[in-house]
C-alpha cells in the first residue's frame, strides 16, 4: 500500500455524527483512513488544542452572479469567500446571473466563467420558469442539482415566477425526471405594496407577512399531493409555517426545508433606520419567530442551515426599504454566525453541523460533508472559541456590505484543506485551489 500524501491529527475530529480521535491520512485528495500508525516518512500536521477537525461545510444556496452580474459577485471573489468561511462545496443559484441557468447553453457558459477561478467545489441548480416548462429534460440531463422556482416576482425580470397550475405543471416534471424543485416560497397575493417603502424596517417587515410564506406552502404541499415530487422549501423565516412541514412529512411527502444564519442571528426589532444591508426576502421577524426556528432546528425540523448569500454592489442598498435590493451578504460567516448565537443560547456546535454538511449535500445530492474513508479530503481546521470583530472591508466577498459589519462572532476557520491541498492558512486564502465543477454520474457520462 503507498504511503499517504499527509496526515491530520486531531484530538476532536466530526467522525460519523460524534467527536473523537482522528489521524485522517489523506491519499490523492481522498481521505485514506481515520486510524493507525503514521510513517515517520509522511508530513503530519497536528491541530492546536483549541482546534476541533470539521469535515468541510457544504452551502447549497449561494449566488454567485457571474456572468453577468459578476460586479456583485463571481466565481473567484465568492470561492474565495467560501474557503474562508469553510465551505468547500457550493450550490449555485440560477439567478441572479444573464442569462439565468435555465437552458444548457447558460448552463455551460456558467462552467466556462468558472476556469482558474475555483477555490472549492461548485455545482449548479437550474431554473424552472414559464418558458422553460416542459423542457426540463436537457438542462437535468446536462447536471443541475435540481430547479429553483419562485412563487412570486424574483426581483429580476429575466427569472419569471410561477403560477399555481405552473407549479403543478413543475412539480409533475420534476418528479418524471427523478429530480427536486426548490422553491421560494411566497405567495404573490399576500404581499403588499411596492415601489418605495422608506427608512423603516417595520414598513418592509409588514408588505411581506408571514401568512404569504403559509400560503405558498400549503400550496406546494398539495401540488405535491397530486403529483408525488420532491420539493424543497429554500430560506423558511416563518415559524408559523413549520407545523405545515411537519405535517407534511408525517404524512410521508418528501419535503425538505432550510433556514439561514440571518434568520437565526438577527431580529426586526434591532434593525436600524435605513440599514437595508439586512434586506432580504423573505424578511427577518421578529425574536420570538426566532426561538420557535431554533426549537425546529433542534428538534430535526429543519433539515439545512444555508447562506442565501445574494450579494449586490453598495450602490443598490440605498436607505429606502423598498426600493433597496434584496439580498444578505453572509457566504463567508455563516459558521460563525450560527454559531455565536448556537452558544449564546447553550447549543453545543455538534447539533449545528449535520445542518451545516450533511444536510444541504443531501438536499443537492452532492457527495461531501463527511470524515470518511473514501470521502474527498475536505478538512477544517475551527477553533470555537476565537473571537473576533467583523471588518467588512477585510472579507472575500466582491462589495464591502454585510448586516454583521462590527459585530462580535466566535469561531475562527484556520486552515482548509480542499482535496488534501491547503486553501485557507492562518485563517487567510493562500490562493485558487483544486476547486472542481461538480457533475453527476449521469452528466459525466
Amino acid at each position: 500500500m503507498s504511503l499517504p500524501d499527509l496526515v491530520v491529527r486531531a484530538h476532536r475530529a466530526w467522525v460519523g455524527n460524534a467527536w473523537r480521535p482522528a489521524h485522517v491520512a489523506v491519499t490523492d485528495g481522498r481521505i485514506a483512513a481515520l486510524d493507525g500508525p503514521v510513517p515517520d516518512t509522511v508530513p503530519v500536521v497536528d491541530l492546536a488544542d483549541d482546534e476541533v477537525l470539521l469535515p468541510g461545510l457544504v452551502d447549497s444556496h449561494v449566488h454567485v452572479n457571474e456572468p453577468g452580474r459578476t460586479a456583485w459577485e463571481g466565481f473567484a471573489s465568492a470561492t474565495r469567500a467560501a474557503a474562508a468561511g469553510g465551505v468547500t462545496t457550493l450550490v449555485d443559484m440560477p439567478l441572479n446571473s444573464i442569462p439565468p441557468t435555465t437552458t444548457v447553453e447558460a448552463l455551460d457558459a456558467k462552467r466556462a466563467a468558472t476556469d482558474g477561478k475555483l477555490s472549492v467545489d461548485v455545482a449548479f441548480w437550474g431554473g424552472a420558469v414559464p418558458d422553460n416548462l416542459g423542457g426540463l429534460g436537457p438542462l437535468h440531463a446536462a447536471g443541475v442539482r435540481g430547479f429553483k422556482a419562485f412563487l412570486a416576482p424574483s426581483g429580476v425580470d429575466e427569472f419569471g415566477h410561477l403560477d399555481d397550475d405552473q407549479l403543478e405543471a413543475a412539480l409533475a416534471e420534476v418528479a418524471a425526471l427523478g429530480s427536486v424543485l426548490i422553491v421560494h416560497a411566497e405567495h404573490p397575493a399576500d404581499l403588499l405594496g411596492g415601489g418605495a417603502l422608506g427608512p423603516h424596517y417595520a414598513d418592509f417587515l409588514a408588505s411581506r407577512p408571514p401568512v404569504s410564506e403559509r400560503h405558498a406552502i400549503a400550496g406546494l404541499i398539495d401540488a405535491m399531493r397530486r403529483t408525488g415530487a420532491r420539493a424543497h422549501v429554500l430560506h423558511l423565516s416563518d415559524a408559523g409555517s413549520l407545523d405545515l412541514i411537519r405535517a407534511a412529512r408525517t404524512e410521508g411527502l418528501p419535503l425538505t426545508v432550510e433556514t439561514c444564519p440571518h434568520y437565526l442571528a438577527l431580529r426586526a426589532q434591532d434593525v436600524p433606520a435605513a440599514a437595508t444591508q439586512f434586506k432580504c426576502c423573505p424578511p427577518i421577524r421578529d425574536g420570538t419567530n426566532q426561538d420557535l426556528l431554533w426549537e425546529a432546528v433542534l428538534d430535526g425540523t429543519v433539515d439545512a442551515i444555508v447562506s442565501d448569500h445574494s450579494p449586490s454592489t453598495a450602490d443598490l442598498k440605498n436607505a429606502d426599504f423598498g426600493l433597496s435590493w434584496g439580498g444578505i451578504a453572509g457566504l463567508q460567516l455563516g459558521l460563525s454566525v450560527v454559531w455565536t448565537e448556537a452558544r449564546r443560547r447553550g447549543v453545543p456546535l455538534e447539533a449545528l453541523l449535520p445542518l451545516l454538511t450533511t444536510g444541504p449535500a443531501r438536499v443537492a445530492g452532492v457527495a461531501a460533508g463527511t470524515l470518511a474513508v473514501g470521502a474527498p479530503a475536505h478538512l477544517v481546521a475551527f477553533a470555537p472559541d476565537d473571537e473576533r470583530v467583523i471588518d467588512v472591508h477585510t472579507l472575500e466577498h466582491r462589495n464591502p456590505v454585510s448586516p454583521y459589519d462590527g459585530a462580535t462572532v466566535a469561531g475562527a476557520v484556520r486552515t482548509v484543506w480542499l482535496h488534501g491541498d491547503v486553501v485557507v492558512s492562518a485563517g487567510r486564502v493562500t490562493g485558487p485551489g483544486r476547486g472542481r465543477v461538480l457533475l453527476p454520474e449521469t452528466a459525466r457520462a
